[in-house]
């Protein structure tokens, strides 16, 4: 079941993915090499909850923690814990929030000081191929529209797509119907219609898009080794054009300071 927002849950819907942002945004401060993934989650943690936010991922199917942390070759989920940041490393931030009685879902890879110029190419083409999808992201086209035009532009780049883990629709609940790949046909899937809500997350991995999934029950990691790179937003489908509920806003304004 495909669940239609109104005017008025979209507008809450961008209330809990704002703060999202902000999260995001005030880890993005403190992201430097010495930094344990440990020490960024219980920031983010406290500043949700200073918001009346409630940290969506935290006892989600078990899991430990209010944010998903994923360095270097770490697809997604990674658990924070004692990993201190090095100069060099690449680090998923993946956040959600309930406030409101509905959800908010953002993900942004970070660099650490300086970092090889062929990473940088990755995580440049993995937020733009975000953009790329979300041009299609209006009433009357279909999932696969979304998920071709991700794969298209990465591959054209000699990246690869992960298969096993995908975006999702998104309202009360973090995970509704539909799934949103990063892959596939144009003109096939979900029919996009008004009020719907997705959260639309390229996985890109420089090397093999295989991988594999760690003892921890978690972490999912490139097969080969090769660094993978993660941006998401949130986004109301509308006529016409995309309505993106989440904010990349606040992080670029820190990063350029």
């Amino acid at each position: 079941m495909i669940y239609l927002k109104t005017d008025e849950e979209i507008e809450l819907m961008r209330i809990a993915n704002h703060l999202v942002g902000a999260v995001l945004a005030e880890v993005a401060k403190h992201i430097q090499p010495g930094i344990t993934t440990s020490q960024l989650d219980k920031i983010a943690e406290e500043f949700i909850r200073d918001h009346d936010g409630i940290p969506l991922f935290k006892g989600y199917k078990g899991f430990p923690n209010a944010l998903c942390i994923s360095i270097n070759d770490q697809v997604v989920h990674g658990i924070p814990g004692s990993y201190s940041l090095k100069n060099g490393d690449i680090v998923s931030v993946d956040c959600g929030v309930k406030k409101g009685g509905y959800c908010g879902d953002s993900a942004y890879t970070f660099e650490v000081g300086e970092i090889a110029p062929e990473v940088k190419k990755l995580l440049q083409t993995t937020k733009e191929s975000l953009y790329e999808g979300i041009k299609n992201a209006v009433e009357g086209k279909r999932i696969g529209d979304i998920a071709h035009s991700i794969q298209v532009y990465c591959e054209n780049k000699g990246y690869s797509v992960v298969r096993e883990l995908v975006g999702h629709g998104i309202g009360k609940e973090m995970h509704e119907e539909p799934e949103v790949p990063n892959y596939g046909k144009k003109g096939y899937g979900a029919l996009l219609k008004n009020g719907m809500c997705i959260a639309i997350e390229p996985m890109i991995n420089m090397g093999t898009k295989n991988v594999r999934f760690e003892k921890d029950g978690w972490t999912v990691r490139t097969r080969d080794g090769k660094p993978s790179a993660h941006f998401e937003h949130t986004v109301a489908i509308r006529p016409g054009k995309p309505d993106i509920l989440s904010t990349f806003e606040w992080i670029d304004q820190v990063l350029l300071n």
